[in-house]
């Protein structure tokens, strides 16, 4: 199906919803500037909203966020697709042609209450659930999360037993606002005169099982990725933000969290992801609010904290919340009978073998592009570095290899929240320029 929009000049196509995409979606708007914001995911928000709290502040990361998703999906100058692509492009500065295909999400978007009786009803379960990064399971009727925007439930079509074997259709049957819609097919939306395109694909983690595994990684339970203690303590994760053992469901009293897994070595990424030091220090603090006996440990390489405040916040987590840093290089990863991790490391600063017993290991993953940036590039003609991130001028950060083609957040290097959201406001300006003809 092709639906063919109508005059769109002076628009800004803006590809990623995390919160680099919606701040500059939102800069725009306000603007009086026609945006089209594109997202492969069901809903916009990213990373960000599967966060419990943000630093230096240790601010609610969604009581942040919630309101930038409500708006920009009410903001009258703003155009959301979710379950969406860019797939081709055409023109040049000032005269791009868009074209986005739109995937079916067998529910229909203005009609849908988010009641979740499909959810409920839906007999195939065991479907992992990424937002809540893997650790627990939902059915093929599915939201993110209770504040997803839009607020609008997806059939997973590939679980769904009627759209692949054309039996059961029960949601469809008990869904009271008649929002189920199996006939939907991919949409073709040619988006045309678009003045500026602005790329804000975010990250994804390095996840390697294979290199994960040297740190006892779904190998034993207790050792988790820092995003998945991210879900393990917040309050909307599957624990209800209390933290326990995935073994046993004890309170941990002994975390130990490992820095620069997967990144700073020449066999996966050589870069630092400059924001572990950082997020680890507010884990570890959050874990402490949560029960004040607890012993955290941070084995780390070397600590930085660039940005304002940083550095007092990591000398915060030693004096105030317990928290023992350990400059040190790991051997390996054991367990007890007990399933306890049993950390064999070098103290770097004493050249000793030690030994230490946890309850629970949390692994810092390096942050890696985005896994659609290859595509993406190849579509929009743009470069990338070696490390695959948006290649951008040193002087000019948020201007691509294309003219008119910009980028902010990670989509070119790891960078904090703040960070990306100042970049992202950079190239609404810097877009909003070529459009306005400033």
């Amino acid at each position: 199906m092709v639906r063919k929009l109508g005059d769109n000049s002076k628009s800004v196509v803006v590809i990623g919803a995390g919160i680099a995409g919606i701040q500059a979606a939102l800069d725009l708007g306000d603007m009086g500037i026609k945006v089209y914001l594109v997202e492969k995911e069901p809903c916009i928000g990213g990373r960000m909203a599967q966060l419990d709290k943000t630093f230096p502040t240790l601010d609610c990361s969604i009581c942040i966020l919630a309101p930038k998703l409500s708006e920009c999906y009410r903001h009258p100058n703003i155009t959301l697709y979710t379950l969406a692509e860019v797939q081709k492009i055409e023109g040049s500065a000032g005269n791009f042609t868009v074209e986005v295909l739109k995937h079916p999400r067998y529910v229909k978007e203005g009609v849908c209450t988010n009641c979740g009786d499909c959810g409920s009803i839906c007999p195939v379960r065991g479907v992992p659930n990424f937002f809540d990064a893997d650790l627990v399971t939902q059915s093929a009727a599915q939201i993110a999360f209770p504040a997803a925007v839009p607020p609008v439930y997806r059939i997973n079509p590939d679980v769904c037993l009627y759209l692949n074997y054309g039996i059961c259709g029960l949601c469809y049957q008990n869904c009271g606002a008649d929002a189920i819609d199996f006939t939907q097919k991919e949409e073709v939306i040619p988006v045309e005169n678009v003045g500026a395109i602005i790329v804000a694909t975010g990250v994804d983690l390095a996840e390697n099982i294979h290199t994960l595994n040297v740190y006892g990684y779904q190998k034993y339970d207790n050792v988790v990725t820092a995003m998945e203690f991210e879900r393990l303590i917040c309050a909307s994760g599957p624990q209800q933000g209390h933290l326990k053992t995935l073994t046993d469901g004890r309170t941990p009293k002994k975390i130990a969290f490992l820095q620069c897994i997967d990144s700073r070595n020449d066999r996966t990424q050589d870069y630092c992801s400059s924001v572990c030091c950082m997020y680890t220090t507010k884990e570890a603090m959050v874990a402490y609010e949560h029960d004040n006996e607890l012993e955290s440990y941070v084995f780390y390489i070397d600590l930085r904290a660039g940005g304002k405040g940083f550095q007092k916040f990591l000398l915060r987590g030693a004096e105030e919340y317990n928290i023992k840093y350990i400059k040190s290089k790991i051997s390996h990863i054991e367990v007890d009978e007990n399933q306890s991790p049993i950390i064999t490391y070098e103290n770097l600063e004493s050249a000793e073998i030690k030994q230490m017993r946890f309850d629970l290991v949390v692994l810092a993953t390096c942050i890696i592009p985005s896994l659609s940036n290859e595509k993406i590039a190849k579509i929009l003609g743009i470069d990338l570095d070696k490390n695959r991130f948006i290649k951008t001028d040193p002087f000019f950060p948020i201007e691509s290899s294309v003219p008119g083609i910009y980028t902010c957040g990670c989509a070119r290097e790891p960078m904090d929240i703040p960070r990306s959201v100042a970049e992202a406001s950079g190239a609404a300006a810097r877009a909003a320029e070529l459009v306005k003809g400033g």
